[in-house]
């Protein structure tokens, strides 16, 4: 499966993603804050990063940032709330956050893994 680098500002939501993904047979290193994501990236080629709903407008770009400079191998998916929109124009993918989301967390990082994984082939 993927290794997934799974960000936010909520680190209970940010724990619980981790979890689903983890059952899901993903391998997932969270990061809270901005030094933990470059430091991830310094350590893992991630092939997806989840970026959570709860950070605020420019934090999410703060954090796209980063990632598209310290991860350049990982596909990101936004997550965010019906309340919000999209926010992040560059992601590599969106998932609007909803009760029935979990099943839904796990098909969206699963179809960037295999995304991801046929480009590193190419």
């Amino acid at each position: 499966m993927a290794l997934v680098l799974c960000t936010g500002s909520d680190p209970v939501l940010n724990g619980t993603r981790k979890l689903i993904l983890h059952e899901a047979g993903h391998t997932v290193v969270a990061a809270t804050d901005e030094l933990e994501v470059v430091t991830a990236c310094g350590e893992y080629a991630f092939s997806v990063a989840v970026i959570g709903q709860s950070a605020s407008r420019s934090r999410k770009h703060a954090l796209a940032s980063l990632i598209r400079k310290h991860c350049p191998s990982a596909l990101i998916l936004e997550l965010f709330s019906v309340y919000e929109g999209r926010i992040l124009s560059d992601a590599d993918a969106w998932l609007e956050i909803s009760p029935t989301s979990p099943h839904e967390l796990v098909e969206r990082v699963d179809e960037l893994a295999r995304g991801a994984a046929g480009a590193a082939s190419a």
